[in-house]
């Protein structure tokens, strides 16, 4: 044999072995999801199922750490100067696509958050602050703001960037969200980029081959919806799946004691909470009433209040994976009340007194929606809070369906009462109360997520006061102010704070996060 020829024998092997061995290290990552996105549309639905997709596929200016700490992302330094943010992005970062990120993209992407249509939950709340966007050159961004805005990167760190090559579109949105659902304009400068999208059954990214930052370890991860919390058990222990969200609290303590498997708590930030529609016309599902609703009296909704045991859900329904709420973030978060951080105890007594004294000796009756899988235990704690409310003579009845399906019903105002979850992405209590509880102005951005017709100007001028406010002491004294008033006025309900559970194979590791989002490109082989 020729020393040419031998040699190139000897490429050819390796040239094999090499590839072998890159098939043997490829890995796939498998990840059940206790709920479906509802899109693929990263401006639709403020929702950690869609969230966390956006957060894999696409990169914000800045981004939160796991504990709400914004640092670097696709913005690699800014500074303020007043009400002028300059932000100075990462040069030589491309898309997926291979066309490169630069600030028109930016200008594109805060552009279109307010023209995505029937958003249940509007992506405006993070933009609220922000007067106008200026693009200097193609790797300086200028964010001019209405006035001081404290929690503006936390805020920003919420609003993936989009292509504008990609996602421009003949719509007033660019492209629509039923083309973005199909992958269509899906192009972004994230970890892993999109594949398929099978409802009910799987969606698919593969690794992003250009993306700027650290490797992810897995080649291709396939997500699976699976909303029944056995069957995400079942599945991981017959190894279809590499980790899971949520197991069920009371499948706990075994799969703690399993060998071969890993468990990750994590506290969270996120408030399960019931709503009451509180408008002045018949909500739909109450009678009982004369036609009145009952809802808009404050007695009427202390009484709801008192009724509710909320150490008993804690310890019977969530096997002690909770902490019982009376605020909308957990003291001692930043403009949170220690005053608040202890419960009062459920007082049926009183709560019948006050129904009595409202004019409802008898009671009424109210539909009361839950979502079937999207948090922990939130059929059984909806079904515990109906009968909670029925010893007092409230009948609930409790109406439960798909994410999908109570969201959009929920957003049409369909329910008497409601319970759903919030995460306060920015670690302090401005996040909530400009979210659920400030009178509903969608084309501010306020209220974007209050679907229970509360109001209180009060309660708007403090949210709005704080949100201008740098100065931490006093932002601090005017968010306790406005969390102290909204829950003696009863606007909202609080039942607890979700702790967040992973489980995993033990090879796996998953550190969590506070707001609950798994990231696949966080996840890695343990050492």
């Amino acid at each position: 044999m020729t020393s040419i020829r031998k040699t190139l024998v000897l490429s050819a092997i390796a040239a094999s072995l090499f590839t072998m061995a890159s098939v043997a290290q490829a890995r796939d990552l498998t990840i059940a999801l206790r709920s479906e996105p509802s899109s693929m549309d990263p401006q639709f639905h403020s929702l950690t199922p869609n969230t966390q997709m956006s957060e894999t596929l696409f990169d914000p200016l800045v981004r939160t750490d796991a504990k709400a700490q914004p640092v670097a992302s696709l913005a690699e330094s800014w500074t303020v100067d007043g009400n002028v943010w300059t932000f100075k992005l990462r040069p030589n970062v491309k898309f997926a696509d291979g066309s490169p990120f630069t600030s028109e993209d930016v200008l594109f992407t805060y552009a279109r958050v307010p023209l995505v249509p029937n958003s249940p939950s509007s992506y405006s709340l993070y933009l609220s602050a922000v007067e106008k966007v200026e693009a200097p050159d193609p790797l300086t961004v200028k964010i001019t703001t209405k006035g001081p805005s404290p929690v503006l990167l936390a805020n920003l760190s919420m609003v993936p960037i989009m292509s504008s090559k990609a996602a421009s579109g003949a719509a007033p949105e660019g492209k629509t969200t039923v083309e973005l659902n199909r992958g269509d304009g899906l192009v972004g400068t994230g970890p892993y980029k999109f594949v398929s999208w099978k409802r009910g059954a799987e969606i698919v990214f593969e690794r992003n081959d250009l993306y700027w930052g650290k490797k992810p370890e897995w080649d291709r991860v396939i997500y699976r919806p699976i909303s029944n919390s056995a069957a995400r058990v079942a599945a991981l222990l017959a190894g279809d799946v590499d980790l899971i969200e949520d197991p069920p609290t009371d499948d706990l303590p075994k799969l703690k004691s399993d060998k071969n498997l890993h468990v990750q708590e994590t506290p969270s930030v996120r408030v399960i909470y019931i709503a009451l529609n509180q408008g002045k016309e018949l909500p739909p599902g109450m009678s009982g009433t004369n036609d009145k609703n009952p809802l808009a009296d404050k007695r009427v909704r202390e009484a709801l209040s008192l009724a509710i045991d909320r150490q008993a859900i804690v310890e019977r329904i969530m096997g002690g994976s909770a902490q019982p709420a009376g605020n909308l973030l957990a003291y001692p978060g930043f403009g949170t009340s220690e005053a608040l951080s202890k419960v009062a105890p459920a007082n049926p007594a009183k709560a019948k007194e006050l129904l009595t004294a409202a004019g409802y000796p008898d009671g009424f009756t109210v539909s009361l929606g839950s979502p079937a899988g999207r948090y922990t235990n939130d059929q059984r704690i909806a079904q515990a809070v109906a009968s909670m409310w029925a010893r007092i003579g409230v009948k609930a009845n409790v109406e439960t369906m798909a994410p999908p399906v109570f969201f959009k019903k929920r957003d049409s105002f369909a329910f008497s009462t409601y319970l759903a979850g919030w995460a306060a992405s920015s670690g302090e209590m401005l996040n909530p109360l400009t979210a659920l509880v400030h009178t509903k102005k969608p084309d501010l951005g306020l209220g974007t997520t209050n679907w229970s017709k509360y109001t209180n100007p009060e309660l708007d001028k403090l949210v709005i006061g704080a949100s201008r406010t740098l100065d931490d002491a006093k932002r601090s004294e005017m968010l306790q102010k406005a969390g102290s008033m909204v829950m003696e006025d009863y606007g909202i309900l609080p039942l607890q704070f979700e702790m967040s559970v992973w489980a995993m194979k033990k090879d796996i590791r998953y550190g969590g996060r506070t707001d609950q989002m798994t990231l696949a490109q966080d996840v890695t082989l343990a050492k």
